[in-house]
């Protein structure tokens, strides 16, 4: 049928609400990251009890909708020894001429701009069971990463 007989109500020419993507792989957290979640869901079923707007409604149901998902998946990691490199440990790299410093936390955690990566991001996955002083590939480079220390955060000061 042509638009031009389309009522003006039709929404049927709308873009699709799609589901928020779930990461592949285990959701696996730290301590911080399931607190984090929590805090999430409350707050989402919070804002959709007060809330009126029918479209505000239908992305917060949707927000909730992955976050519950994560919830009921999320699979807690026992905190790492510090002896090599493990989810949720702190790891202090040399990386192309550059010291830098990231803590390997789960997928919903990550926020690179304050060090938290992925433990699939790439970079975490190729340090991971290193030790202090190791040397290890990445980007197709040989011995690109050196190791210069890992350290485990005391969890009663997790933000």
């Amino acid at each position: 049928m042509s638009v031009a007989f389309r009522r003006e109500g039709d929404d049927e020419h709308l873009e699709p609400a799609f589901e928020l993507p779930i990461p592949p792989g285990p959701n696996r957290v730290t301590a911080a990251g399931l607190a984090a979640i929590h805090a999430k869901v409350t707050e989402l079923e919070g804002r959709l009890a007060t809330s009126s707007d029918e479209a505000a409604i239908k992305a917060l149901r949707r927000d909730l909708r992955y976050w519950h998902t994560r919830l009921s998946t999320a699979e807690q990691m026992p905190l790492p020894g510090g002896d090599k490199v493990e989810f949720g440990c702190t790891v202090h790299f040399c990386l192309n001429g550059a010291e830098r410093s990231i803590t390997i936390v789960g997928d919903d955690e990550a926020d690179p701009k304050v060090g938290k990566l992925s433990f699939s991001a790439p970079l975490a996955r190729a340090m991971m069971e290193a030790c202090t002083g190791d040397s290890v590939d990445f980007a197709g480079r040989t011995d690109a990463i050196r190791i210069v220390s890992i350290s485990v955060a005391d969890p009663a000061k997790a933000d």
